[in-house]
């Protein structure tokens, strides 16, 4: 795992991790930036923290199953800490990270926001049928992922309409991948 330390330039504290093994990933400093990016977007408060996940289809459908009462892979999970419905997990479960029995954040710290999971297998059946890069398509789920865990959602016209500019106003600031390990 790392964690992107806040920057002047990226304030907002990111986690990476992958629990499937030989993924190609872009940099981890290019997924971050792709986070912050839909965080600010998003108006996530500054110095709020996020954590994304990379795994493999029995894992993202295994909590879709668990989480949704949906018994298949899918592209993106968001579980949100800070906000209900039917895309974030029980509303009945949700306890601010602050007020959790023996647990307390230190003074000055945000309230982190929760965590995205993408399916890399998925993401790249979904490049190849669309016929885009592996890169566009997880920067399209990993920003579509932060919008959720910040309360937005795709369920009524509107609601899509307001997701969707946002998307895609993300995807327009996007660098290109440095040079390195990924072949994206």
């Amino acid at each position: 795992m790392a964690v992107m330390p806040p920057s002047s330039e990226q304030s907002f504290d990111v986690s990476v991790q992958t629990i499937e093994e030989g993924l190609d990933l872009p940099p981890e400093s290019w997924i971050a930036h792709v986070m912050s990016l839909a965080l600010k977007a998003a108006g996530a408060q500054e110095g709020s923290g996020v954590s994304v996940v990379f795994a493999g289809d029995d894992v993202v459908r295994e909590l879709n199953r668990e989480h949704r009462g949906l018994d298949e892979t899918t592209d993106v999970l968001a579980f949100s800490f800070t906000h209900e419905g039917e895309y974030y997990g029980e509303p009945d479960e949700k306890v601010p990270v602050d007020e959790m029995p023996g647990f307390m954040l230190p003074p000055g710290q945000v309230e982190p926001l929760g965590e995205v999971i993408v399916s890399y297998p998925q993401a790249v059946r979904q490049a190849d049928a669309a016929g885009r890069t592996v890169r566009d398509e997880l920067a399209a789920l990993l920003a579509h992922g932060v919008l959720h865990l910040l309360g937005y959602d795709h369920m009524e016209p509107d609601d899509e309409t307001v997701m969707k500019a946002l998307e895609s106003r993300i995807l327009a600031d996007l660098p290109e991948v440095p040079a390195g390990p990924c072949a994206l």
